[in-house]
């Protein structure tokens, strides 16, 4: 059995593994070797589930897409770097099993797989997930000659801020040297990351565009009015904004193709993110906006096409 005629290669999806590389080193030198042990065992049980499903569905045929792999490697990013392993191995089945394999796999699933697994355990095991997070190491060889991480916090910029009222330095949120998610926390490899996806035409730039404004223009309007404790920079930089902007909201298959209805997606992802974060209990809210969003993408799409399909038809009769 040749593992060519199980596996599906994906030219677009081969980018967006290569633009995660430097998130890994980065966090890999933050957290310790774990970070990879804990990326190759949710990698091995991700690729495993979508075949058992795929070969559900398709029988000798079946194949692990690339786009698995990808599912696999931003979903880690999205974890506590002390994540017990086997509540990260239950999130990637429910992603690979129920929010793709049960829409029929690659291409028909409508919400965004690695999301799907993360909010699942972020509800089910709120303790593992956001009572304690690795202080990251601040200097060389940093994580690179260590296992695991130096010591434990429970404070990350967002927590600070609502806790306390302090602001962490824009530098560190910038460069990354704070408290937080596996590879959430350096707004300077995000954004590099994005250039290229969007240099190479993986990533929508409508899409990213519209999140980032739309989340600046809603932040600061709940700043502004009092609702909110983030000064709109800190909002931008902090948390997982950035990461869920450039690499969630553009999944290629939960999101839209047409320009004004990926446009409409943005905006609606950075107002929830915005509006869940400075109402709800949640100091997070961009992988609940980005769910939402993905839930009306199809309508959205839908009826931008019908609204253009009606004007064309009446500029014809004029």
């Amino acid at each position: 059995m040749e593992l060519k005629n199980h596996f599906m290669k994906q030219k677009m999806m081969t980018k967006v593994l290569i633009s995660l590389i430097p998130l890994y080193i980065f966090s890999v030198w933050l957290y310790g070797l774990r970070v990879l042990f804990l990326l190759a065992l949710v990698t091995l049980v991700g690729v495993a589930a979508e075949y058992w499903v795929m070969r559900l569905i398709q029988g000798d045929r079946a194949k692990v897409s690339e786009a698995a792999l990808v599912t696999c490697a931003l979903y880690t990013l999205t974890l506590p770097p002390t994540i017990p392993y086997w509540i990260a191995v239950v999130g990637i089945v429910v992603a690979l099993i129920l929010a793709k394999g049960a829409f029929g796999g690659f291409a028909r699933n409508v919400f965004n797989p690695a999301l799907v697994g993360r909010a699942f355990i972020y509800v089910s095991f709120p303790v593992q997930m956001t009572a304690a997070w690795a202080k990251p190491y601040a200097s060389l060889p940093g994580g690179f000659i260590h296992y695991g991480v130096q010591g434990l916090t429970n404070a990350t910029p967002m927590i600070t801020l609502e806790t306390s009222g302090v602001l962490t330095p824009i530098k560190d949120l910038f460069l990354g040297t704070i408290s937080g998610s596996i590879g959430e926390g350096s707004a300077l490899l995000i954004l590099l990351a994005g250039v290229y996806l969007i240099y190479t035409k993986t990533a929508s730039r409508n899409i990213i565009l519209s999140v980032l404004l739309s989340g600046f223009a809603f932040g600061s309007l709940f700043y502004m009015a009092g609702w909110s404790e983030a000064p709109v920079q800190i909002g931008l930089l902090s948390g997982g904004f950035l990461f869920g902007a450039i690499f969630m909201a553009t999944d290629p298959i939960s999101a839209p193709r047409e320009e004004l209805s990926q446009i409409i997606y943005g905006v609606i992802i950075g107002f929830s993110a915005m509006f869940i974060r400075t109402f709800s209990l949640f100091t997070e809210g961009i992988m609940f906006a980005i769910l939402i969003a993905n839930s009306f993408g199809p309508l959205i799409e839908r009826t931008v096409k019908e609204i253009k399909a009606k004007r064309a038809v009446k500029g014809g009769l004029q």
